[in-house]
């Protein structure tokens, strides 16, 4: 943890020491009753943290705000609904390249059985999300929403953006950076690839289709690449 992050109604508190930042504090950090480390407030102020107190059971904690983060990047992600464990590693990196926003959908070719894991209906996911965040030092989180369908989460995307499909069989050019860092949204479907009704829609919601070369990625490794394109615009 590069940043240990408090939601706002947690700082002056009681913190158990079994929580993972009360261990990270005092085995990893090696801190003391007065020692200062770098913290912050979930999508507020990063600034300082003392360990006011050190009890049998919890520690007490004291923050001093002292900046806001910068804002996300407008990088919007529309991704067809992974497997649990891809969409565990996608939701960690997202938050870690500080992107604005992901939305997972359920595609036609895509597996009805994935929403239906504890990733989702347990805090879980936004465990993976806060844990990128701290790793960027950064307090932000992506806005996660989960949409019907493809067309769901087009018609909720900022209007007159740059709009780019990820496709290995379709696309006739690469993925390229965006000068200028506009909002942009890019699309990514399930492992299967697209359905040629998705792939119409697309079209239609004026996404150009491009690629990332002859390898095929893993979903995670192909989120990860095209933000970092398009971050390279800015």
């Amino acid at each position: 943890m590069n940043l240990i992050l408090f939601e706002a109604g947690e700082v002056g508190s009681p913190l158990a020491l079994t929580d993972p930042r009360a261990i990270h504090l005092l085995r990893v950090l090696k801190r003391r009753k007065g020692d200062l480390f770098d913290a912050g407030i979930v999508n507020g102020p990063r600034g300082k943290g003392t360990v006011a107190a050190i009890g049998p059971e919890a520690l007490v904690i004291r923050f001093e705000p002292a900046a806001e983060p910068p804002p996300p990047d407008p990088i919007h992600l529309l991704i067809a609904l992974p497997r649990p464990q891809t969409a565990r590693k996608i939701l960690n990196e997202a938050a870690s390249l500080g992107v604005a926003s992901l939305r997972f959908f359920r595609s036609e070719k895509g597996e009805s059985g994935y929403a239906a894991s504890t990733l989702w209906s347990t805090p879980e996911w936004r465990r993976h999300l806060l844990d990128g965040a701290a790793q960027a030092f950064d307090t932000r989180l992506p806005d996660v929403r989960h949409d019907a369908g493809l067309a769901a989460s087009i018609a909720a995307l900022p209007a007159g953006c740059p709009r780019i499909g990820l496709d290995n069989y379709e696309a006739a050019r690469r993925l390229r950076p965006v000068p200028g860092a506009p909002p942009v949204a890019l699309a990514f479907g399930p492992e299967r690839g697209w359905s040629a009704d998705e792939r119409a829609i697309l079209r239609e919601a004026g996404f150009e289709l491009a690629h990332l070369g002859p390898r095929v990625l893993r979903t995670e490794t192909a989120v990860v690449a095209a933000v970092a394109i398009i971050k390279a615009g800015a």
